[in-house]
């Protein structure tokens, strides 16, 4: 199993991850049960084998994938991972908003790929909630990103309000805008 943070916290990951093999083939549908995070060809391909299966059911988002591919079929998807192929690709944090935002998804939404420590407060602000780190990462350690800042300035999926209306909205009573 692989380890991963959720919440906030490190735990065994029980979750199979079915990735497409280098030359972009697609893997099989497993056979047996068990909980499995596919690519998004796969889905489109065997939806109905894997809908058909025992286990719950993932999808894995490439970067060059958005929401909107899967918006019909949102709701059946316990997990949406979202594959960053590098660290400085930041399609990734887009489709985490539009989730999140646009279309309502409440499940876990998990970071994939070169998911790095410095990244993992900025990605819980967008609206991941698990990630899966690079591999040879210390995630014990990692959890220290989540506090690095004690505050911020603009608006978040953690956060609706931006800081300025946070702060009048707890603002001394008849204290208005200059």
């Amino acid at each position: 199993m692989t380890t991963l943070i959720r919440m906030r916290q490190v735990v065994q990951d029980n979750w199979r991850l079915l990735d497409p093999a280098a030359d972009g083939a697609l893997p099989p549908v497993p056979r047996e049960d068990g909980d499995v995070i596919v690519p998004l060809a796969l889905w489109r391909r065997e939806r109905e084998k894997l809908v058909a299966r025992n286990g719950r059911l993932g999808v894995r988002l490439d970067a060059h994938e958005g929401p909107e591919e899967i918006a019909d079929d949102i709701a059946r998807f316990e997990v949406i991972a979202v594959h960053f192929p590098k660290f400085t690709d930041g399609r990734g944090y887009s489709t985490a908003r539009l989730l999140r935002d646009r279309y309502g998804y409440k499940g876990e939404l998990r970071a994939i790929g070169d998911v790095q420590r410095d990244q993992l407060l900025y990605l819980s602000r967008c609206g991941f909630d698990a990630f899966a780190l690079k591999e040879g990462r210390d995630a014990e350690a990692a959890l220290g990103a989540f506090s690095d800042f004690s505050e911020a300035y603009q608006s978040s999926v953690e956060r609706p309000l931006p800081l300025f209306r946070r702060r009048f909205t707890n603002a001394p009573e008849g204290m208005e805008w200059s």
